[in-house]
């Protein structure tokens, strides 16, 4: 008898001893009153054995034969060794007419002691790590595409980032898509109001890290090198240290404030009626300050982990799209259709044919640097295919009512297209 078969003879014992009624047994066994009474009456007829299932030592119908045991075991050790559990399990199916599971097959060698001959990677154990100690210590950053205006809006991306330590949003903002202008903006706001954060946890997007199939990075870009990408640059100039995450579970703090805001989010655009990217900006940043204060979370330890900038620290000239550029003969310096002519200086009076740095600020304006110092330019004059190119189109002449009713040309009586028919037509009746 098993301990369970133990227990409820102790109770029915009692109930036949007059110590218990139906109901305490039914109670302290976990049964109803009537399974009681029905177990009291076959403990009365047939003794313990009655507690006992009836189904125990009985072979299951569907247990596999002995015989079927050793054709198995056979066939594994001799026509198909080698072979996996599911690739085994096939062959025996469809080749031997075997009828088993996978499943059964397993128990079959493993009992043998017969191992798979395919090593499967063992699981990895996960656990949730420990926040960060003190607030601006880490920033978990990344964003979210999704229809933030509603299921007939358009896709708008969020990019933001949260506090590892308090678990708050220093900020965010919305954009058409993931791009490095908007983690530069993000960032910009994120200096400007809390200070400088110590670490940022990324992913491996194209704008935190380039990829072996991107394109070869070209010597004028001053991101290649040990910066990897554009924003990845500015991170080491501001001295925040990039921590790149390789799965989606390692920044899991981020993703699951992507579902949070996902949840809550757009019910207030919904309410406030936001329908374009700026209201949902306005509605967002209005918003942050009741998020913050609805889910924040108190830091292991007190106090900020933000530096303040340093006083000769320029946003402008560290968050920013930065290129080499060489000066033409004509102290002109290009990036795709812009052109600027550099001015001259009391240092030089010319600075043609040096390496120059061409700064490509986040209002869409230019500068241009040489050894630390910003250049004095100017919108170069056009060239003469951009005056070309500015010349309003000729004017066509108006077609005609008659031009336009014309119909269209018919091929003559004598061309070849006519003739071929007639002659394929006379050689078929001289034939006949």
């Amino acid at each position: 008898m098993t301990q369970r078969d133990q227990q409820r003879a102790m109770a029915l014992n009692r109930v036949a001893a007059g110590e218990w009624t139906q109901t305490e047994a039914a109670m302290s066994l976990g049964l109803s009153e009537r399974q009681v009474r029905r177990l009291l009456g076959a403990y009365r007829e047939r003794g313990p054995a009655a507690l006992v299932h009836g189904n125990r030592d009985r072979t299951p119908a569907h247990a596999l034969s002995e015989a079927t045991h050793e054709q198995v075991l056979a066939l594994a050790r001799g026509r198909y060794a080698g072979l996996n559990d599911v690739h085994l399990t096939e062959k025996l199916t469809e080749v031997e007419g075997l009828r088993v599971s996978r499943e059964a097959v397993r128990r079959i060698l493993r009992g043998a002691a017969i191992a798979s001959p395919r090593k499967r990677r063992p699981p990895k154990h996960r656990s949730r790590r420990e926040r960060w100690a003190q607030e601006g210590m880490l920033l978990q950053a990344d964003g979210s595409r999704h229809r933030w205006l509603g299921a007939t809006g358009p896709y708008l991306t969020l990019v933001g980032g949260i506090d590892d330590a308090t678990g708050t949003v220093p900020w965010a903002l919305f954009r058409e898509q993931e791009d490095a202008h908007g983690y530069f903006l993000w960032l910009e706001q994120v200096i400007r109001r809390r200070g400088i954060p110590q670490a940022l946890y990324l992913d491996r997007h194209s704008v935190h890290e380039r990829h072996a199939h991107d394109p070869v990075v070209l010597a004028d870009d001053l991101s290649s090198g040990d910066w990897s990408t554009q924003f990845g640059r500015a991170l080491a100039e501001v001295g925040i240290r990039r921590i790149t995450a390789r799965s989606p579970q390692a920044k899991g703090r981020v993703e699951r404030l992507w579902g949070t805001l996902q949840d809550r989010l757009i019910g207030e655009l919904r309410l406030a009626g936001a329908g374009t990217l700026a209201e949902a900006n306005r509605v967002l940043w209005d918003w942050l300050p009741a998020f913050n204060a609805r889910f924040a979370v108190t830091a292991a330890t007190p106090g900020s982990a933000y530096r303040p900038p340093p006083p000769d620290l320029a946003l402008e000239t560290v968050l920013c799209f930065k290129y080499l550029r060489v000066v033409g003969a004509d102290n002109v310096v290009q990036l795709g259709e812009h052109r600027l002519q550099l001015l001259p200086s009391r240092e030089r009076a010319s600075y043609a044919r040096l390496q120059v740095e061409l700064h490509e600020r986040l209002d869409g304006s230019l500068a241009v640097y040489h050894r630390g110092r910003c250049l004095a330019t100017q919108p170069a004059p056009p060239r003469a295919p951009q005056l070309r190119a500015r010349k309003a189109p000729r004017p066509q002449p108006a077609a005609t009512p008659a031009a336009v009713a014309a119909p269209p040309p018919r091929p003559p009586a004598d061309h070849p297209w006519r003739r071929i028919p007639a002659v394929a037509a006379r050689t078929k009746s001289q034939s006949s």
